[in-house]
């Protein structure tokens, strides 16, 4: 059964777009995959997703470079959920689906607890720590190889289920894998947010969707699930943890699911004219980046990009931004260093080497933690730097919120 249901609206182009985490070596370029960014809106469900998915292998593998555990924000946020969740819900057997180098799941005993990654270098985190990991992608066979004798009492998943093409199957599988009385909670990047803050960037490769809560609450339904709770939270630029059970099951339902429904119900989330207005938005605020990093060049500055993430890939293809306009980008993952950016093959140095005096501006390509930025490179604001953004919109900035709360 696929996730697509209605017809299917397209929206939004951002055109030519290469695997966002698919880093290369100088020298490897002509053999670079591209497909074509498109984004629609189920008029049935009102799912906003790719119209062109990526097939997951070819993002998630063993050269996959995304670590969890390299943001200290990351590291508390998964650590504070971990305690909260425990206390809360007090499960006897866990399952994390997409558990990266383990940052989440450490935070629980080794006993019937089982980590699912299809990333073999980050599978080996979690089977080295001593967990029972399988480096498979979600699916039904792999729910019933691993919960048939016993069901899960709590499974989690954190910026990993929007990755999934599928849904229903994936959604069907977590109803198979959960107890009765289980609960299941993810945390996605959610659509009111980016619509409000401009911010496209969260449309790449690897977020086949976009989540509303009103498209969850459609589509979980469809595999007998409910939610029960919604939190939100500011990770990854503003997102939504769900919270879920089976169809009847004991939770009750504290309100919030409510109040996101109405609240998306008046931003008119499931209307065509709101994505619209969204894609002009985006058009203009590409034009607004590239005349204002002209302008900056022209001015004899130097140019960087600060973090080396799925976002600005996302952000330097559509609005074709490349050497001539960022001379390198600075990101402290060795796995990317000395390689070329995705698709407009912008060096990647590390920090130490590339974020000096000499830089005058350095573009935010992970505009998402700009506080634990701006903490760590005080320094640079104080000798005059600037750094630059475009959500909500293109401005430089010296430190101020990127939104109000």
């Amino acid at each position: 059964m696929g996730t697509t249901t209605g017809t299917i609206e397209k929206f939004l182009d951002l055109g030519k777009q290469p695997i966002a985490n698919a880093f290369i070596s100088p020298g490897e370029c002509q053999n670079e995959y591209f497909y074509d960014l498109e984004v629609g809106l189920d008029t049935e469900t009102k799912l906003v997703s790719h119209m062109n998915c990526v097939d997951p292998p070819l993002m998630f593998n063993d050269s996959y470079v995304y670590y969890t555990s390299g943001s200290k924000t990351m590291v508390k946020h998964f650590k504070d959920i971990a305690g909260y969740l425990k206390e809360r819900f007090q499960p006897r057997r866990v399952l994390e689906i997409g558990s990266n180098d383990g940052t989440f799941l450490k935070n629980f005993s080794l006993e019937n607890t089982v980590a699912v990654e299809p990333c073999g270098n980050f599978a080996s985190y979690t089977r080295e720590m001593g967990y029972e990991t399988h480096t498979e992608f979600w699916t039904q066979d792999l729910a019933v190889k691993i919960a048939t004798a016993d069901r899960f009492d709590l499974i989690y998943s954190a910026n990993c289920i929007c990755h999934i093409p599928d849904l229903y199957d994936t959604f069907s599988a977590i109803y198979y894998a959960l107890s009765d009385k289980g609960v299941f909670v993810f945390e996605d990047p959610s659509l009111a947010e980016m619509l409000e803050r401009n911010s496209y960037d969260q449309i790449y490769d690897e977020h086949a969707h976009i989540f509303s809560v009103t498209a969850l609450k459609n589509v979980l339904a469809k595999a007998g699930l409910e939610i029960f709770s919604v939190d939100k939270t500011q990770v990854h630029g503003g997102s939504n943890r769900i919270y879920v059970q089976k169809k009847g099951g004991p939770q009750y339902e504290d309100g919030s699911l409510e109040i996101e429904l109405e609240q998306e119900k008046l931003a008119k989330i499931d209307k065509l004219t709101t994505y619209r207005k969204f894609a002009k938005r985006v058009q203009k605020s590409k034009t607004s980046l590239v005349e204002l990093l002209h302008d900056i060049k022209d001015g004899g500055n130097k140019i960087i990009s600060y973090g080396a993430t799925s976002k600005s890939t996302s952000v330097f293809n559509y609005c074709e931004i490349g050497p001539d306009l960022i001379d390198y980008i600075t990101d402290t993952t060795p796995d990317k260093q000395g390689k070329l950016s995705p698709g407009m093959h912008i060096p990647v140095v590390s920090p130490e080497e590339g974020f000096d005096d000499s830089v005058d501006y350095a573009f935010l390509g992970a505009w998402n933690y700009l506080d634990e930025i701006t903490k760590k490179e005080s320094e640079f604001l104080r000798r005059g730097g600037q750094f630059i953004t475009h959500v909500p919109e293109v401005r430089t900035l010296r430190g101020e919120p990127i939104c109000q709360p």
